[in-house]
């Protein structure tokens, strides 16, 4: 049964952050804990496109994902009261961030490599990791180029060693603390 919260009017609970790091497994476990709706940024783009992410890059390219990307931030900016799990790349744009900071706070989950690894590897869902052998450097090398991006944030939270509910907690927590959720735990 979801406990009793209250979210400050017009502020969103946005999670940004590296793939494989849980932003929408645990975006959907904080809107239910809070009785937010939750809203996924690369789900909505599959459902406007019919296409997935996958088809997406591989018909029209990255350059194209990302014209789509800012078209579903710039929508998904201007709702109330949601959470909203982010693509990875989502930082690569101003435009994108300046829209999520307007009207939310922003949250960045962060995780190891070795983490990334593992969870990026049960799925063939991710583009930029197409190349198999090389997946390890490519992480490596997307992580050091985000990375000042990522910690561009209002918190930041390592999930590699965190149950999904400590992760949670901790969000709470903060959310609290900064003034932006008030109610029971």
């Amino acid at each position: 049964m979801p406990k009793s919260f209250s979210v400050i009017p017009m502020k969103n609970i946005v999670l940004i952050g590296f793939m494989g790091t849980g932003k929408t497994t645990v975006g959907r476990l904080l809107a239910n804990r809070l009785g937010r709706p939750f809203f996924d940024s690369d789900k909505k783009m599959e459902y406007e496109n019919n296409l997935s992410i996958r088809e997406i890059f591989e018909v029209y390219g990255e350059f194209y994902f990302r014209q789509q990307e800012k078209m579903v931030i710039a929508k998904l900016s201007h709702y109330k009261n949601a959470v909203i799990a982010t693509g990875g790349g989502v930082v690569l744009s101003l435009e994108n961030m300046n829209n999520l900071k307007r009207n939310g706070v922003i949250i960045t989950l962060a995780a190891s490599v070795e983490a990334i690894l593992e969870r990026t590897g049960r799925r063939n869902t991710r583009p930029l990791l197409d190349d198999f052998a090389q997946r390890e450097r490519i992480i490596k090398k997307l992580l050091k180029e985000r990375a000042e991006l990522y910690y561009n944030a209002d918190y930041s939270i390592n999930t590699s060693s965190k149950s999904l509910q400590q992760v949670i907690n901790e969000i709470l927590f903060f959310l609290r603390q900064g003034g932006y959720l008030r109610g029971k735990r």
